[in-house]
């Protein structure tokens, strides 16, 4: 008998695949490999920033007061007593009518309180003329303006990208806590699965979901083990599921999980006593995506169709393993589009077109990208979103306001609200 499947929604997915999440531990690792990795401490100012009263110009550092009154029909003459390039200080500050030179991000010397652009001055031999009055503080970088010493500026949970890396570099963070990175087992399994170098056979086709979910785990960092093709054997493919969760933190697992005489992922989490979290998503592709868990590990049953396979990796491996580093933001960016051509498919459940979008004279537009069923790989390629079209009406047309996932995007955000 065939075993009658209850979808849920895509939402309490995600839902339950959160909940079930378990956490990696943290480790310390020197600031220049941090790129990409999640934050496991707060980063905290060590100091101000600037840590001085510095110059944002090259010009002349001199007493405000000094230039008052100067106009076009009297300009004001100063005496330069030397030189501060930047990582310098002056020899001692600055009294009635003198000036340094000063070069941008060099200390203000004692007794200045204004900048004057080399521009705005007319230089002699060891000085210059002004023609306008500045006022205290102008042109002046004051020390703290930017970040006050103390101040929290990064939570925990955090992704690392580069401005992150620049704020570590300017706190002397030259080693960082961070999140451990989860290990992640493939396994494509279907007897009609050929090596990507192998000639095309009767009845065969080549494995691309393997590869596809090797690069999707590399685009997040994300080291794994591969478990190669599995025929459809039970025993064979039971054995192998279990060597896969003694030496990885996740096992993703393609094909096998629809209710075909040959899926034997379903007997595969019976004889493992693995907790079924769902076997029916309320989404096209990928209606028969299932997720399970075996004591703390998470097993990720993906349709061996390659489009529903990339989809629900996006959807729910992705955040899962963000959330194994306790990422404060681990769900696929989302941004509202229009709908660049009519889409006429009835439509029981959401559903996840691959799509492109692009900036036009009208805003955001996004097209599907071509061939949309769930075995399609072309449009796999082509898109660079998922436009996401909700169950419950029959057709949309050109010019609907619909969202958009933002694939390949290295950050994320907190909050799944679609």
């Amino acid at each position: 008998m065939v075993e009658m499947r209850k979808p849920i929604q895509v939402s309490e997915a995600v839902r339950l695949v959160m909940e079930y999440v378990h956490v990696t531990e943290m480790e310390t690792i020197s600031l220049e490999h941090t790129y990409g990795r999640i934050l496991a401490e707060p980063i905290i100012a060590k100091n101000d920033v600037p840590p001085f009263d510095r110059s944002p110009y090259d010009g002349f550092a001199v007493r405000a007061d000094d230039t008052a009154g100067a106009s076009g029909d009297n300009r004001i003459p100063f005496t330069v007593i030397g030189g501060i390039g930047a990582g310098h200080v002056a020899d001692r500050g600055i009294d009635h009518g003198e000036a340094y030179r000063i070069m941008t991000g060099a200390p203000i010397p004692i007794n200045a309180n204004a900048v004057v652009m080399l521009e705005q001055t007319t230089e002699g031999q060891d000085s210059f003329t002004l023609r306008k009055p500045f006022v205290h503080g102008e042109n002046i970088s004051f020390k703290g303006e930017d970040v006050k010493e103390g101040e929290r500026l990064i939570e925990a949970g955090a992704f690392i990208h580069p401005g992150t890396i620049a704020l570590l570099a300017t706190f002397g963070y030259a080693e960082v806590k961070v999140a451990k990175r989860p290990i992640a087992g493939i396994l494509s399994t279907g007897t009609e699965l050929l090596q990507v170098s192998e000639d095309l056979a009767p009845g065969k086709i080549r494995n691309s979901n393997g590869p596809m979910i090797a690069a999707q785990l590399t685009r997040m960092g994300i080291g794994y083990i591969s478990y190669g093709m599995q025929e459809d054997d039970l025993d064979a493919c039971t054995q192998t599921v279990k060597n896969a969760l003694a030496e990885t933190d996740l096992l993703i697992t393609t094909g096998g999980v629809s209710v075909g005489d040959y899926d034997y992922l379903p007997k595969i989490y019976e004889r493992l006593g693995a907790k079924i979290l769902f076997n029916k998503v309320a989404m096209r592709p990928g209606s028969v995506t299932t997720v399970a868990v075996v004591g703390d590990k998470l097993l990720f049953g993906l349709s061996g169709n390659p489009s529903a396979c990339f989809t629900g990796f996006e959807l729910f491996v992705r955040p899962a393993i963000l959330g194994m580093q306790s990422a404060i933001s681990p769900y696929i960016p989302h941004i509202q589009a229009k709908l660049g051509e009519d889409f006429d498919k009835p439509n029981p459940f959401t559903r996840f077109i691959r799509g492109f979008w692009e900036l036009s004279p009208e805003g955001i537009i996004a097209v599907p990208a071509g061939f949309n069923k769930s075995n399609a790989v072309s449009s796999i390629a082509r898109g660079n979103c998922l436009i996401v079209l909700p169950s419950g009406t029959r057709d949309y047309s050109a010019g609907t306001d619909v969202d958009i996932l933002l694939l390949g995007s290295e950050q994320s955000v907190g909050k799944w609200i679609l």
